[in-house]
């Protein structure tokens, strides 16, 4: 039921389903194409617990998940099945200027995200085939390793009609018709035809011969291609004929046309590609390591790693290795380190708790939690990771590094893939990353972010010594008696200090108020940046960063009215205060106004208003959730 909430939240926060044109997953993100995304809610999904982060590649809205991707997706699909993408939803988006490399990366993303499960899976059970090879556990001449080995090497010897399924739904033409050129390309005779060293043609057009099995390039052209080709048959034939010819004259187009030119052409490109990637690697050896390295998690960041999934294919088939793929781990153990080091420095023992399990989970090969949560978000452990990373990877290249089969886990999960003669350095490129990010991660620090809590609970009798939360519960709800403040004379009222909708304290989100460790009270979503005081009586306290005021009405009633969540961090900006502490106000008087739409873009803008000296009253009333004006009587504290 958690899935399902987080789903209905996560729909709603990108726009609606209304906004959405299709959405699918990856390892760790939800990856949607959206009809603006300028309708997402960025605020809000980053409240969510289950999200880690967001990020935009080309026109791709990303949603980063971690480990319960997939059950979050479910629960979008079960939710709305019409979002999950396919060849019927992919709609045109309005025309704008494009990033022809963006696009390009974001295109081989669509392919291959979908593909990864079916890869890495042979790719786990080929490199503990290795491992159980050299460790002399299994002999590779048996059946039972024959069989294993016919699952691992299956999936990567039919690579092209995986590649066929995925790009077809990428491109919105039919996937079994793209099979079907993949099993042309691929069959028996053909192969046979095209090894045999004679000259080959088709109509008299010369063939160039082109091994097809474990491709990459040429299929996903091919069926790039072919979208166009089946649309532009499909409006020439007639409807009664379209499901015998469309298909027919779409494989006799596309057939011919691959053999002579688009095999040939790929083939050069991914070589191209491959040869001057795999030149780098060769020839840049420590330097090569070191950029690469350091710039890894910037790489996976933006997707750009999905780019090079053809060439790392393409290296394991034709060379037997890639040198790209240890330098993925190196960089998740930077992240881990990293994370290591924020525990060792953070005095708050939530965030410390926090930085301990993400880095055991980035250890594991899952960085987003460690990468989003913590890294990132206090910076300074982000470039010791990065630190790290560089100084593993250079390590690593300069010893060239190998990695023998992609696993699809960097992380120590994924080792079997490393199994090989460069495992040492492998291994030892990871554990260099490990270390120094760690120690430059302690040496850095962080600045522990000074959160509404702890700013509230400075004016919390004996909380100044103590963590924020702690503060807050330790002291309770504020007694005036402690502050030498005379004790309420009668019953109050409160009256709205602004426009909008009034809703329960406890679904506030923020423990602070939600838990009423403030006190009891009252919370408004506002429709309008102006904050009026509820009450009749004196300004006690304004506070220097203006997004909150204490007010005591002239019947002892003391009001907190906070705006939004965590705008303490705003400093002051988009804020005007227009009463200075001691003023006296009558109730409706102008007391703050603000930037509603910039501040919302940032924060939660929900608004509590607590009665700090609860315990003074018998019990405090607030009228009805609902729309409400200012002035509107939404509060009363009997004694």
């Amino acid at each position: 039921m958690k899935h399902q909430d987080t789903a209905q939240q996560i729909i709603k926060a990108v726009g609606g389903k209304d906004n959405i044109n299709s959405v699918y997953h990856c390892v760790t993100r939800l990856r949607f194409d959206l009809k603006s995304n300028d309708q997402v809610d960025n605020t809000a999904l980053k409240q969510l617990d289950k999200v880690m982060g967001t990020n935009i590649s080309g026109d791709q809205f990303q949603v980063i998940i971690g480990n319960d991707v997939s059950k979050v997706f479910d629960a979008m699909v079960k939710e709305e099945p019409s979002i999950q993408q396919n060849a019927d939803n992919k709609q045109p988006k309005p025309e704008k200027s494009k990033n022809v490399i963006l696009n390009i990366f974001e295109t081989i993303a669509g392919v291959f995200a979908p593909m990864l499960p079916a890869i890495t899976a042979a790719g786990m059970l080929k490199g503990l085939l290795a491992l159980f090879v050299s460790l002399e556990w299994m002999s590779a001449g048996t059946d039972t390793y024959r069989i294993l080995s016919a699952i691992g090497d299956g999936v990567f010897h039919y690579l092209p009609l995986l590649i066929a399924v995925s790009a077809a739904r990428k491109f919105g033409s039919n996937p079994f018709v793209a099979i079907a050129l993949g099993t042309a390309l691929m069959y028996p005779d053909m192969g046979t035809l095209l090894s045999s060293g004679e000259a080959v043609a088709f109509l008299g057009i010369p063939v160039t011969a082109v091994s097809y099995a474990s491709s990459v390039i040429p299929i996903l052209l091919a069926v790039w291609l072919m979208s166009y080709v089946e649309k532009w048959v499909d409006r020439m034939i007639p409807a009664a004929l379209k499901l015998l010819l469309v298909p027919l004259i779409t494989l006799l187009i596309m057939v011919p046309v691959t053999l002579i030119a688009i095999g040939p052409l790929g083939t050069f490109v991914g070589n191209g590609l491959s040869g001057g990637i795999n030149w780098l690697l060769n020839e840049g050896g420590l330097i090569a390591g070191i950029v690469l390295g350091g710039a890894m998690a910037l790489i996976i960041m933006t997707g750009m790693h999905y780019a090079l999934v053809p060439i790392i294919l393409s290296n394991i088939a034709t060379l037997g290795f890639d040198k790209f793929l240890p330098l993925t781990f190196i960089s998740n153990m930077g992240q881990a380190g990293a994370t290591l080091g924020v525990f060792f420095r953070a005095k708050d023992k939530k965030l410390k708790t926090v930085a301990l399990s993400t880095s055991f989970t980035a250890l594991m090969g899952v960085t987003e939690p460690a990468m989003y949560g913590v890294n990132m978000k206090y910076k300074k452990p982000f470039a010791a990771a990065m630190i790290g990373s560089a100084v593993g990877g250079g390590f690593a290249l300069a010893f060239g590094a190998k990695a023998y089969v992609l696993a699809g886990n960097g992380g120590l999960p994924g080792l079997p893939s490393l199994v090989g003669q460069t495992f040492l350095y492998s291994f030892g490129g990871m554990i260099i990353a490990f270390v120094v990010g760690t120690i430059v991660s302690i040496l850095f620090g962080i600045k522990e972010e000074q959160g509404d809590a702890e700013e509230l609970a400075r004016f919390t009798p004996g909380a100044s010594n103590a963590s924020a939360e702690t503060a807050a519960k330790d002291a309770g709800p504020v007694n005036t008696d402690d502050l030498g403040v005379p004790s309420p004379t009668g019953d109050a009222m409160a009256y709205a200090p602004m426009t909008g909708k009034s809703i329960p304290l406890q679904e506030v989100n923020d423990p602070t108020f939600g838990d009423e460790l403030m006190g009891k009270g009252v919370a408004f979503v506002p429709s309008l940046g102006e904050l009026v005081s509820p009450v009749t009586g004196t300004v006690m306290n304004v506070f220097k960063t203006k997004h909150a005021i204490v007010v005591r009405s002239d019947e002892g009633m003391e009001l907190l009215i906070h705006v939004g969540i965590n705008t303490v961090k705003l400093r002051g900006q988009y804020f005007e205060a227009h009463v200075a502490t001691g003023a006296r106000v009558q109730a409706g008087d102008l007391l703050l106004t603000f930037d509603l739409d910039e501040i919302a873009k940032q924060y939660d803008i929900t608004t509590a208003m607590v009665v700090t000296n609860t315990t003074d009253y018998r019990e405090i009333v607030p009228v009805q959730p609902g729309d409400v004006q200012m002035g509107e009587k939404v509060l009363t504290a009997n004694l």
